[in-house]
C-alpha cells in the first residue's frame, strides 16, 4: 500500500510540474509577444499580470524573479480575473484556448493545431519526468564527455519561450526511443549508395571510419541516416539498407545531431520531423555551405578563448527527395579543444537551473568577456553573423567550475551579412546572405536575449538582486567593443538603450510560417540609458 500511495504521489508531482512547465511558457511568450509590446503588461516583484485585449480577459502569475527583459521566472498557476477579487486558476490547455481566441480576434486566422501541440508538449514533459533515468545507463567512464553528454541531454523543460517546446511530431512511442532526455544512446543506420548517386565534399571516408561503418557492396559507399528517418521515408530502390552498425552514437539537444564519444564525432543528419517550429532537413545548400564556410572561416580569427567546431564534410543522394531526405553534415568533436581537467557543458544547461559560483559577480565577467567580443567582432568587423544562442555554444568549465574558453557550434545558423560582403565568396551558397536588419536581428536575440538573458537569470536566481549588476558588466563590455571598433552605430543604439528584439515563437507558431519568416519583437533593453 505503502508503494502504491508513493506511485501514485510520484505521479501527481510529474503531472504538476509539466502542467506549470506549459502554462508558464504560454505566459512568458504572451507577456512578451503580445502584452510588453503593447503596454498590455506588468510586473512587480511578487507577481505579472498581463490583459488580452481582444477578450477583455486579465491574467496573472506569481514572480519569484523579476527580469528587466521580461523574462521573469514564474512560479504557481497562472490565473485568470473572473471578478474584482476573484482569481481562478487555468491549467495549460485552458490557457492555451483563451490564447488561440485571442489570437483568432487579432489576427483573423485560425489554426487548428495550437491546441493539440501545446497539449502534446506538456504530454512529453510528463512523460520525460516520468522515464528519465536517474542515471546515464551507458556512460563511457570519461568524466568530461560524461559531463558533456549529460548537459546535451538535460533539457526536460526545452525552450523557456515557446509555447509548445517539446511538441515533436510523430507518435510519442516511436520518438521516445531517441529522446536526447531519456539518456538515450543507439547506432547509426547505414544505407549503401550507388557511386554515381553520391554527392558529398570534404574527407568524408577518414571522418566515417572512426564510426566503424559496415563494408558496402562494390560500386556502393556508406551514408550514416538516423534510425527514425528511415522508419519515415524509406529509402528507395536504389539505395540498399545495411542495417545497424558502428559505435554508439547520443542525441544531442537537437535531437537530430548525434554526438559519438567514442569517434568524438557529431553527425547532424536529416530528420522528417518537425521539432518547435521546423522540419529538421538537410537542404542541399545547408550541406554545401557548411563545407564553404569551415573553409571560410578558418580565415577569419576568432579571440583567444574562442573556437568554432568546424563541418569539414557532408555526404548525400544526388536525386530528387533523396538529397533533403538523407543528407549528413560531419562536424567536429570535443578533445581537440579539451585541457586537463576541463569540463565541457551545453550553455542552455547551465541556464536551466539557479548557477551558485562562489563569485558570481566575477564568473559572470569572465563569460561575456569571452562571447560577446567574439560575436560582435565577428558580425561588425568580418561581416560573419554566428547565431549564438543557448543551444549553440559549448562552455568549457576549469575545475573550480569557472568558464574559460567557449566553441561556437552549427553552421546552418552562421549568416554573412551581405553589406559587408560586397564581393561574394566563392562557394558559399546566396542563401547564406542576410541583409543588415536581419543580420542585427539574429544577434540582437540570439547573443543578448537568448543567450545572456538565460545564464544572467540563472545567476540571479542563485543570487536575489544581482542581475541589474550583471547587465552592467554587459553594458561595459559592449562599450569596450565599440570603441576599440570606432563607435559602430549599431553598438551606439545598443548602449543608447535602443529596445532589444526577440524572435516571436508564438506567433510564428500561430501562423504556421517557415522559422525563417518568423516576426520580431521589441524587448525592453537592460543596459539602461535613454530609451
Amino acid at each position: 500500500m505503502t508503494g502504491t500511495r508513493l506511485c501514485s504521489r510520484r505521479h501527481l508531482d510529474t503531472d504538476r510540474r509539466a502542467d506549470l512547465a506549459a502554462a508558464h511558457a504560454v505566459f512568458g511568450c504572451l507577456l512578451r509577444e503580445l502584452a510588453l509590446p503593447h503596454g498590455d503588461a506588468t510586473a512587480t516583484d511578487g507577481e505579472a499580470r498581463l490583459r488580452l485585449r481582444h477578450l477583455d480577459v486579465t491574467l496573472r502569475c506569481a514572480v519569484t524573479r523579476r527580469s528587466p527583459l521580461g523574462a521573469h521566472r514564474y512560479a504557481g498557476p497562472v490565473q485568470r480575473q473572473v471578478g474584482e477579487q476573484r482569481w481562478e486558476d487555468l491549467d495549460p490547455i485552458q490557457l492555451a484556448d483563451l490564447v488561440a481566441a485571442e489570437l483568432t480576434a487579432r489576427t483573423g486566422q485560425v489554426n487548428e493545431e495550437f491546441l493539440d501541440q501545446v497539449r502534446a508538449s506538456r504530454d512529453a514533459v510528463a512523460r520525460l519526468l516520468a522515464e528519465r533515468p536517474a542515471q546515464d545507463p551507458t556512460p563511457t567512464g570519461e568524466a568530461a564527455v560524461d559531463s558533456y553528454v549529460d548537459s546535451e541531454q538535460s533539457l526536460v523543460f526545452g525552450h523557456p519561450h515557446h509555447p509548445a517546446p517539446k511538441w515533436r511530431s510523430g507518435d510519442p512511442e516511436t520518438w521516445r526511443c531517441y529522446a536526447p532526455e531519456l539518456r538515450t544512446a543507439f547506432q547509426l543506420h547505414w544505407l549503401a549508395v550507388p557511386d554515381e548517386l553520391v554527392a558529398d565534399a570534404g574527407p568524408v571516408d577518414p571522418l566515417l571510419a572512426a564510426l566503424d561503418p559496415p563494408r558496402p557492396p562494390a560500386g556502393h559507399r556508406v551514408l550514416p541516416v538516423h534510425p527514425w528517418q528511415l522508419s519515415l521515408v524509406p529509402p528507395p530502390a536504389p539505395l540498399r539498407r545495411l542495417g545497424a552498425a558502428g559505435v554508439p552514437v547520443r542525441p544531442t539537444a537537437s535531437v537530430r545531431t548525434l554526438y559519438s564519444p567514442a569517434a568524438d564525432l557529431f553527425v547532424k543528419t536529416s530528420l522528417h520531423v518537425r521539432i518547435t517550429n521546423c522540419l529538421r532537413k538537410n537542404a542541399r545548400y545547408e550541406l554545401t555551405g557548411a563545407v564553404a564556410l569551415t573553409g571560410l572561416l578558418s580565415r577569419i580569427p576568432l579571440p583567444p578563448g574562442v573556437a568554432l567546431l568546424t563541418e569539414p564534410a557532408y555526404r548525400t543522394v544526388d536525386g530528387p527527395g533523396a538529397d533533403e531526405a538523407y543528407g549528413s553534415i560531419l562536424r567536429t568533436g570535443l578533445r581537440p579543444h579539451l585541457r586537463s581537467g576541463e569540463t565541457p557543458v551545453l550553455a542552455a544547461a547551465l541556464a536551466a537551473a539557479p548557477l551558485t559560483p562562489p563569485e558570481p559577480v566575477a564568473w559572470w565577467r569572465a563569460y561575456v568577456r569571452l562571447l560577446v567580443p567574439a560575436v560582435l567582432r565577428s558580425w561588425l568587423a568580418h561581416g560573419v553573423v554566428h547565431e549564438a544562442h543557448l543551444q549553440n555554444v559549448v562552455v568549457l568549465l576549469d575545475q573550480g567550475r569557472r568558464p574559460v574558453r567557449m566553441l561556437l557550434r552549427d553552421l546552418e545558423g552562421v549568416k554573412l551579412d551581405t553589406e559587408r560582403w560586397t564581393v561574394w565568396p566563392d562557394g558559399v551558397p546566396p542563401q547564406v546572405g542576410y541583409g543588415p536588419q536581419a543580420a542585427r536581428r539574429r544577434v540582437v536575440y540570439c547573443l543578448f536575449v537568448n543567450h545572456l538573458a538565460g545564464i544572467c537569470g540563472a545567476l540571479a536566481d542563485g543570487l536575489a538582486g544581482v542581475e541589474p549588476q550583471l547587465w552592467r558588466e554587459v553594458r561595459a563590455v559592449v562599450a569596450a567593443v565599440a570603441a576599440d571598433l570606432g563607435d559602430p552605430p549599431e553598438l551606439r543604439g545598443l548602449l543608447r538603450g535602443e529596445p532589444l528584439t526577440a524572435k516571436a515563437n508564438l506567433l510564428v507558431r500561430w501562423r504556421r510560417d517557415a522559422d525563417r519568416a518568423a516576426p520580431f519583437v521589441p524587448v525592453p533593453n537592460p543596459f539602461g540609458g535613454a530609451r
